[in-house]
């Protein structure tokens, strides 16, 4: 919630600076109180704490020991040497900021996603390193305030799209505000003159250096593993994580996983959907399957990045071939109204309705995403996104009519030219037979309103 409250600071700059595409002309320079924005982002992490604090815990009836504590047998935990005997255990201990061995970094110092919300004072020039989902969200965020933005990364990506349309949206969007890419290079070393921090890199084939005031290291998580003493349970695991099976119970049987710790997907939301998994598993018997879950992701930049399931070319890659259906938001008439230029792509298992999985881009692309996700996890098509009603022209009926465009996109490959050979003459069969009594008058005016609903029925058919 931290970056949330940021970024919505953030994205209120971004709506005022296009105000005069939508005609409002405001008038003066846009300034940015860097430390009110941070002080009511402060205030609002300290509204919500309740939720995680101690005391709730224990109001609940929980015992919570805090302190350090490691495993020191299979069925045996110790916390400031305190031991307590278990049946069944979890570990959740989450990640951190990857650490990278870049030669001078950790003696020229830097901030993670957790230090950057301590800061009171705006940096006039800030290097990124990493273009992942943090990346490029502090990236437009701090440019939007006013700092000199630099992104470095290996990848070619950002926030972890490979889309080359969605890319180029996005891409050009922050640069739009200022954030400088350079993608594909290589940090070489870090060194600290006087006041000023110098990158030394190397980006288009040539060697550059770079200087800022901070450095925010955003290329990664990494599971939190270390001091557990996870051997002496006999749980197995590596720099990535626990070793779980598919029901999350790790290499000890009495011990389960949940989280970042235990799964490539490191969000709060399936940090979430784990913990109820192991209970369900844990205590009552529970079959439930990670490999069930169908996880969807947004980066909150503006114009935001989400998704579920497969992307196409990892469908590809597993032999599964593919059809997709894309539409750009613009399409819709709240779509156009709002200037959103985003789009919907679906992909669908080649020949059929069955949703693989879905990008979008767009201001609103973190809503849009749950209606597909939704479908997917009750087992639904295309075909049912088509035919589903909201009300017009709300955000909710936008989102969803460029859903069901692209789902139009897909029903109109079941018209084949036999089909549309039958339709055609089944029209102007109709038309010329219900067209006598409706032009006589001899129906009553519940038929006449029956036939009329007919030929549109047939004219949507048809076209």
């Amino acid at each position: 919630m931290p970056s949330k409250t940021v970024l919505r600071s953030a994205k209120a700059v971004g709506d005022i600076r296009r105000a005069a595409e939508l005609g409002v002309h405001v008038g003066g320079e846009v300034t940015v109180d860097f430390a009110a924005v941070m002080e009511r982002m402060r205030k609002i992490r300290s509204e919500i704490s309740y939720h995680d604090a101690a005391t709730r815990f224990r109001d609940l009836g929980i015992d919570l020991y805090l302190g350090d504590g490691q495993f020191t047998g299979k069925n045996t935990f110790e916390v400031d040497g305190r031991t307590i005997e278990f049946s069944k255990a979890v570990i959740a201990t989450g990640s951190r900021a990857a650490a990278i061995p870049i030669p001078g970094l950790a003696d020229t110092g830097y901030i993670t996603n957790e230090g950057v919300f301590e800061l009171t004072e705006l940096p006039r020039r800030l290097a990124i390193i990493g273009a992942g989902p943090i990346g490029a969200e502090m990236a437009q965020a701090f440019a939007r305030f006013g700092s000199e933005v630099s992104v470095l990364d290996l990848a070619s990506t950002i926030g972890g799209l490979r889309d080359p349309e969605g890319l180029a949206l996005v891409r050009g969007a922050l640069e739009a505000d200022g954030v400088r890419f350079f993608l594909e290079s290589k940090t070489g070393k870090i060194e600290k003159v006087g006041d000023e921090k110098i990158i030394h890199f190397e980006y288009d084939g040539d060697a550059h250096t770079l200087a800022v005031d901070e450095i925010l290291l955003a290329a990664g998580r990494q599971p939190n593993v270390e001091g557990l003493g996870l051997e002496a349970a006999g749980i197995e695991y590596s720099r990535r994580g626990l070793q779980v099976d598919d029901r999350l119970q790790t290499t000890n049987p009495d011990v389960f996983g949940a989280g970042d710790v235990a799964i490539p997907a490191m969000f709060t939301h399936t940090a979430d959907a784990t913990a109820r998994m192991v209970m369900q598993n844990a205590f009552f018997f529970g079959r439930k399957k990670y490999s069930d879950l169908i996880i969807p992701w947004t980066v909150y930049t503006d114009p935001e990045i989400a998704h579920v399931g497969m992307f196409d070319y990892e469908a590809e890659e597993k032999g599964i071939a593919v059809d997709t259906f894309s539409t750009k938001i613009q399409d819709t008439d709240r779509g156009r109204a709002d200037g959103d230029d985003g789009f919907v792509k679906i992909y669908v298992k080649k020949g059929t309705d069955k949703i693989l999985g879905a990008t979008i881009i767009g201001r609103h692309a973190g809503e849009m995403i749950s209606e597909i996700t939704t479908a997917m996890m009750a087992g639904k098509g295309l075909s049912i996104l088509s035919q589903t009603i909201h009300p017009y022209p709300t955000q909710a009926e936008t989102q969803a009519e460029t859903i069901k465009k692209t789902a139009d996109a897909w029903n109109r490959t079941r018209l084949t030219p036999f089909v549309a050979n039958l339709f055609n003459k089944q029209f102007f069969w109709l038309a010329w037979v219900n067209s006598i009594p409706i032009l006589l008058g001899e129906l009553p005016g519940s038929q006449r309103e029956l036939l009329l609903i007919n030929h549109s029925f047939m004219l949507c058919l048809r076209s």
